[in-house]
């Protein structure tokens, strides 16, 4: 067999043994790519994304798209071949599984964790955007979980309304911890409360349930020795008229601030977007502050492959998503709801060149 030959037969069963190890080597690692847009503003699957009775709504025109991020399952064994072309690849990440999947998560447990932080992202949106048209929204404080095996458990449940703690009235959630950890641990701690059961009972016929019982809990002690009583104590809403959302399979918190933006525009005369086409992402809180979220890059190639012209990038993600901004689509950093606001009126009013883009780092 001629020489040349040889070493190219030698060379290709090199590269085959080379691609089938690829194929069989498993590495700790995982896929993000862009995942569906939806235009809060419009019908999806046959209904609107936003449904408000009880209150006037207007037309809107244009888009303000909520984006996501495709990821691999949780069971998912990655291939080197497979990463390596992740890695290449411009509309997609590869990244080390714990990122998605941390301490070991399993799919049931990431897919109700979105769930949870979905359901907590309108409620707040909600908050944000009524709260941005000056109508007011009634807000108590509750007990949002409790701890396993913890003081609190059979004592204190999810959805009771926390009135006061050691006779000090509660109006934050912050509010409970902190009157917790002037305690020493094993101390005695008096919370006066609403059942969640008479809470809600007095909620659905349009009412607010005055009687409070006073449940003592004895303090445990924390790894770093700070006296706790083993809940999380969050916020609860009653909203002057109906306000759904209404969007299957997407989980996550990021999408708070273009459901809160679509809910503006359909509780306003003002068109917000002018007809543009503008998306965007990052997460809200109740007083409109809007926080970073992951996969910023591949939910910019989503938006424009979709033909949004401008993206409402949270602050904390603009040096990342500046690095590899996709062609004609401009960045546009906003870290409250207010910014938003300032930036779609210079949007629709087209002096784009006062807008506050990303630059990256």
């Amino acid at each position: 067999m001629p020489r040349r030959t040889a070493t190219m037969l030698a060379s290709t069963l090199m590269l085959i043994a080379l691609l089938c190890a690829g194929v069989l080597i498993k590495v700790p690692y995982a896929e993000m790519s862009p995942g569906p847009t939806v235009n809060t503003l419009a019908d999806h699957d046959g209904e609107p994304v936003i449904q408000i009775s009880g209150h006037k709504t207007y037309e809107t025109s244009g888009h303000l798209n909520m984006t996501t991020v495709r990821v691999t399952s949780a069971d998912y064994n990655m291939n080197l071949v497979s990463a390596v072309y992740g890695w290449v690849a411009h509309d997609s990440i590869v990244v080390p599984h714990d990122t998605l999947y941390p301490d070991g998560q399993t799919e049931e447990q990431s897919s109700q964790e979105n769930a949870e932080e979905f359901s907590q992202s309108q409620e707040s949106a909600k908050v944000a955007a009524l709260d941005e048209l000056h109508i007011p929204v009634k807000s108590w404080v509750i007990v949002s979980t409790v701890v396993k095996d913890s003081p609190s458990e059979g004592r204190l449940h999810a959805g009771d309304v926390i009135k006061a703690v050691d006779g000090t009235k509660v109006t934050q959630p912050s509010d409970v911890a902190k009157l917790v950890t002037k305690h020493e641990p094993g101390e005695d701690v008096d919370f006066t409360i609403v059942p969640v059961k008479e809470a809600a009972a007095a909620e659905k016929e349009g009412k607010v349930a005055t009687r409070t019982e006073h449940v003592t809990i004895k303090t445990d002690k924390a790894d770093d020795g700070r006296a706790i009583v083993g809940i999380q104590a969050g916020t609860d809403h009653t909203f002057p008229f109906q306000i759904d959302i209404k969007l299957a399979d997407v989980g996550g918190p990021s999408a708070g601030l273009m459901f809160a933006l679509g809910i503006v525009d359909k509780l306003t005369p003002a068109d917000l977007t002018g007809g543009k086409f503008v998306a965007g992402t990052g997460t809200i809180d109740d007083a409109g502050k809007v926080g970073p979220i992951g996969g910023i890059q591949m939910k910019t190639v989503g938006a424009r492959a979709k033909g949004a012209e401008y993206f409402l990038t949270p602050k904390d993600n603009c040096a990342a998503a500046a690095k590899e901004t996709p062609d004609g689509l401009t960045l546009v950093k906003v870290d409250t709801i207010d910014d938003a606001m300032g930036a779609l009126k210079d949007i629709r009013s087209g002096r784009t060149s006062d807008l506050p883009t990303c630059t990256a780092k």
